[in-house]
């Protein structure tokens, strides 16, 4: 199971959307694939979760977390392999340790924790709260969106991870993501 845990070796450079839920991380995913003409890995837990409440109206529970994180990686690893560019991942491992700790008591499977910290990735852009809430069968933390931004951002400074802040409209996010991509592709040259 660990090795399905670990990021393949590719020529790409990876960037993460991350941060709370109901911030815009897909829709600028999605925006960012299409402006570099690349591919964009989705959030593998919204399909899995949704499935789960649709068939047994249950939410997620902490037995859910490695077949999610597998899901991720087995997406990730594949699209990463479509591109020689830039792959844009609407979510990563670190986000789903940064969930299971703050939804079950600070704790978080080892084997997840480990591998939340070895994969790597060229930047984070992590997205501000000052988005408007979209409610859906998932998304359950509408008066907590302070607190796990900041659990979000403590993660990527505790970690040690390169990120952006990201605030402001779509546009606005849009374009300062560009920014930041852009110059990573042309510092790879």
């Amino acid at each position: 199971m660990e090795e399905k845990l670990k990021q393949q070796p590719s020529n790409c450079i990876k960037v993460v959307l991350f941060g709370p839920e109901s911030t815009g991380k897909t829709t600028l995913s999605r925006q960012l694939a299409r402006h570099y003409n690349s591919v964009w890995v989705r959030e593998f837990a919204r399909d899995y979760l949704q499935d789960k409440w649709n068939n047994e109206c249950k939410t997620c529970e902490p037995k859910d977390l490695l077949p999610i994180a597998l899901g991720q990686m087995q997406l990730e690893n594949e699209l990463s392999q479509k591109t020689d560019s830039v792959l844009i991942c609407d979510t990563d491992l670190l986000e789903t340790k940064v969930y299971s700790e703050a939804y079950y008591q600070g704790t978080c499977n080892p084997i997840l924790d480990t591998y939340a910290l070895k994969n790597s990735y060229d930047l984070y852009f992590l997205t501000y709260i000052d988005t408007p809430w979209e409610a859906d069968d998932l998304r359950d933390k509408p008066n907590e969106r302070e607190r796990m931004f900041n659990a979000f951002e403590t993660a990527l400074k505790t970690h040690n991870k390169p990120y952006v802040l990201l605030k402001g409209n779509k546009s606005q996010r849009f374009n300062l993501a560009v920014t930041h991509i852009d110059n990573l592709l042309e510092n790879r040259k």
